[in-house]
């Protein structure tokens, strides 16, 4: 049975997207030498396949300067973040915000500090809504 195509990002295509938000448009060798600086060894036609995933999933667009491709992202990390956190709160915590606040903070790893600006941003969203 064939995999069933994500819209979601898989690691490495995340980590692909955060190199294209951090330099704008980038070619292969660009990617390649950012990978490199960070560890990661990944051939040409490697890099080539996550970022024709990336086109197809709408990501990323892609545009011909000479005889390479230039690419860059389409969606901003803003609008992607918003996205993948819906696609979370739909799939893991059936559809529940209250949920998935309930979990983080049974997790322990949220600092005091993170809590009191979670307050404010909830008394703010809630001033919002009541002008």
């Amino acid at each position: 049975m064939a995999r069933r195509q994500s819209r979601t990002l898989t690691d490495v295509e995340l980590e692909f997207m955060q190199l294209l938000w951090s330099k704008g448009k980038v070619s292969t060798d660009d990617i390649q030498s950012a990978l490199r600086q960070q560890g990661r060894d990944l051939t040409d036609g490697s890099i080539r396949k996550v970022l024709s995933i990336l086109v197809r999933k709408s990501y990323v667009q892609r545009r011909r300067v000479g005889r390479a491709f230039l690419y860059e992202a389409k969606v901003d990390e803003q609008a992607a973040s918003r996205s993948f956190l819906r696609d979370l709160v739909t799939r893991v915590f059936g559809g529940s915000a209250a949920l998935l606040v309930a979990a983080l903070l049974d997790t322990r790893s949220v600092r005091p500090k993170d809590i009191e600006a979670i307050k404010r941003l909830i008394a703010e969203r809630e001033r919002e809504k009541d002008q």
